[in-house]
């Protein structure tokens, strides 16, 4: 289906062709045309399907077709997303596609002075993107009016749960209008989400365009199994073997992706770090490096896999399973966005083959193993247990007087006989 057919005005339709787009995808031809007409939704997607479109172009739309006198204005839309790098590229798309509109829009977010964000919120919006924290934080100083809002936004919201902002959302809540519309856009549809879905939405459409949690089909993924004291090595191997020029790479730690980083810098890999304890300018610049191809590998926290929209990422790499099965799925979305073909590869050690086994469960199938000849992982003895061969000769030191080596330390001798009796009165 083409954008023409959606019901969306001309300059819409200018901006999004400006971009390279002539056909909508599955979620953006559900989407649009419910938003268009007033109805609150509840979307589930995977990740590079196109769900910022889906809800930025019907909310630009329906915003213009009733536009402001004043020019000092509240905002009348508000999109909540769970991370900073998430805010502002939804508020860049939201910036491209109204390019053509007399639409104006706020980012606000933590990590960055708060002053420039209170001056721009001043100066009146129509749109305000933000993460919950910040947002709470101008509503508390009282440099936002949120109670003018038609339309309310939230995007990632299971990922928003997962971080523990459902207490933020909830007092967001307690600042907006009691009749807006809700858009709901999430990557999976937990039992969690559903639960706060019927809280929030009323009389949604519901839209499901994948199969709960699976990954997109156009990434291949595979895991090569190595002893985790190896990992860095075989990743520097296949980077430079195959001569993969961007790769995002992710750890389970901020001090893991640090050192990461420095080990791969020392192999001759321009890399930078990207997670919770950088500052935002060092957050935005590292991804701005790796976009525009000046680092090679972008090494990231689970902060980095929602969210992350770089064109046709060619390879993602998991250096380490993460705990929750679902951010695997995050992660490997990262790639083959779009339509793109993308490649996921997953470096797993003997001590994550659980994890392992929780992704497959969640995904339904097997994903294929490949030892790569001169990296093959050594065996492993039973969780809890030490090699037999140490147990044996402790067996022997312990228990068997007779053994020569069976001496106390220092060359001191064994009480025996009268040493024995002596040591029994004391």
């Amino acid at each position: 289906m083409t954008f023409e057919t959606l019901g969306l005005t001309a300059q819409l339709l200018r901006a999004v062709a400006e971009e390279g787009y002539t056909a909508a995808t599955p979620i953006q031809e559900q989407a649009i045309p419910p938003i268009l007409q007033g109805n609150d939704i509840f979307a589930s997607a995977q990740t590079g399907t196109g769900k910022t479109a889906g809800f930025t172009l019907p909310l630009l739309q329906r915003l213009s077709s009733n536009p402001p006198t004043k020019t000092q204005r509240a905002p009348r839309a508000l999109i909540l997303t769970p991370t900073r790098e998430l805010a502002a590229q939804v508020n860049n798309s939201v910036n491209t596609y109204g390019k053509y509109l007399p639409i104006k829009s706020v980012v606000v977010f933590g990590g960055v002075g708060i002053v420039r964000q209170i001056k721009a919120l001043k100066q009146g919006s129509d749109i305000v993107v933000a993460t919950p924290g910040r947002l709470l934080d101008h509503v508390s100083q009282h440099t936002i009016d949120l109670s003018q809002i038609e339309t309310l936004v939230l995007d990632e919201c299971d990922r928003m749960l997962d971080m523990g902002f459902i207490h933020d959302i909830r007092k967001v809540l307690a600042q907006l209008p009691a009749s807006r519309q809700t858009l709901m856009f999430s990557a999976t549809f937990s039992k969690a989400i559903r639960k706060l879905a019927s809280t929030l939405l009323d009389n949604p459409v519901q839209i499901e365009v994948a199969p709960r949690n699976t990954a997109a089909e156009q990434v291949e993924q595979l895991v090569y199994p190595v002893d985790r004291t190896r990992k860095r090595e075989l990743l520097s191997y296949l980077i430079g073997f195959n001569n993969w020029q961007q790769v995002l790479v992710f750890t389970r730690t901020k001090h893991g992706a640090n050192r990461l980083a420095e080990q791969l810098a020392k192999d001759g890999l321009k890399t930078a770090a990207i997670h919770g304890n950088k500052s935002q300018a060092a957050r935005t610049r590292a991804l701005r490096d790796f976009k525009q191809s000046k680092v090679r590998v972008l090494v990231a926290t689970d902060v980095a896999s929602r969210g992350l929209d770089i064109d046709q990422l060619p390879h993602v790499v998991n250096f380490e399973l993460p705990n929750v099965p679902e951010d695997y799925v995050h992660r490997i979305g990262r790639t083959g966005r779009a339509g793109n073909e993308g490649q996921a590869i997953s470096l797993v050690s003997s001590d994550e083959q659980s994890l392992l086994k929780r992704i497959e469960k969640l995904l339904k199938r097997k994903l294929t193993q490949s030892v790569l000849p001169g990296y093959e992982p050594t065996a492993a003895p039973h969780q809890g247990e030490p090699p037999k061969r140490q147990r044996s000769k402790s067996r022997r030191r312990n228990y068997n007087s007779s053994n020569p080596q069976a001496r106390p330390a220092q060359g001191k001798k064994s009480p025996t006989g009268n040493h024995r009796k002596r040591l029994r009165k004391a």
